[in-house]
């Protein structure tokens, strides 16, 4: 989520380490993106690598049929991250036999991403707990009809209750993504368990927790 016509990168380039900075200028042919060009180099770094199919049903799912991407639109802008040093392709095999391309972020690509998100990432969320709460309010208000105090009441409870629900996806998102899974320390199990936190194995019941 980004906002603005064109991100600029030359100051993230110039806040870099010398020797950073000279691979970085060497290898990037450009220094402006647009927020859709940021939000696909952002998906393919977060799944690693990606096809241009791939990317176009997560990019679906990322705008939650705000906007729907087109194999029209994302692959000219593939192809123009690839030619400007953003990003690399290699062809691997698919679950079906043939051979596809899949785009991954080159090692230029991946440092200024790393640092714009480092930088804005506390802006960024400040604009999505502005963004909700002014959506809230518009929500509220929106009623087609004039509203009495306690249907109001009710209408602001009821987007309560969805940003609560929405939050708690969130937290769960985020924890189940990057969930550590530890082996179970009996030789006779040896099973993995996924949970980071869990304190005893799913499968055996021996204990997680390290030994005094």
């Amino acid at each position: 989520m980004w906002l603005g016509k064109f991100l600029d990168l030359e100051k993230d380039i110039d806040s870099m380490a010398s020797e950073i900075k000279k691979v970085i200028l060497a290898n990037l042919k450009k220094t402006k993106l647009t927020p859709l060009e940021f939000t696909i180099l952002e998906t393919i770094f977060n799944y690693k690598e990606l096809s241009g199919y791939d990317l176009i049903q997560h990019l679906d799912v990322h705008f939650a049929g705000i906007w729907t991407a087109h194999s029209g639109t994302i692959y000219p802008i593939l192809s123009k991250l690839k030619k400007n040093g953003f990003l690399l392709s290699k062809p691997v095999k698919s679950a079906l036999g043939p051979l596809k391309k899949v785009y991954y972020l080159s090692e230029s690509g991946q440092s200024i991403l790393k640092l714009k998100v480092n930088k804005n990432f506390g802006d960024q969320i400040n604009f999505v707990e502005n963004f909700l709460i002014e959506l809230a309010s518009l929500y509220i208000h929106s009623s087609e009809e004039e509203l009495k105090e306690e249907d109001l009441a009710k209408r602001i409870d009821e987007v309560l209750e969805s940003l609560r629900k929405s939050f708690s996806k969130i937290t769960t998102g985020i924890s189940s993504k990057f969930a550590i899974s530890r082996k179970c320390p009996n030789p006779e199990c040896d099973s993995e368990t996924v949970r980071k936190d869990a304190d005893y194995c799913a499968v055996c019941g021996a204990s997680l927790s390290p030994k005094k």
